[in-house]
């Protein structure tokens, strides 16, 4: 199992949550963004197959992506 660091949540309904999180896998470090749901009242959470992955190289592009979006958003 991969170690991982949960850096955000945003809750989505009562049992689904979008997790922002890093982790290592094989030796290699990774940025996830991925749907968790929970069956017990938000004791345990569980990954879905709905999520995706980055490498640490493309941070800047979905940073940037990001920073686009923010500006977009305020010139509504």
């Amino acid at each position: 199992m991969a170690d991982s660091k949960i850096l955000a949540t945003i809750a989505r309904t009562e049992t689904e949550q979008l997790q922002i999180s890093i982790s290592e896998y094989k030796g290699k470090s990774y940025f996830n963004l991925r749907i968790h749901y929970t069956t017990d009242g938000g004791q345990t959470w569980l990954p879905t197959k709905k999520g995706v992955t980055f490498a640490p190289d493309q941070l800047d592009i979905l940073s940037e992506a990001i920073e686009e979006a923010k500006k977009e958003f305020m010139e509504e």
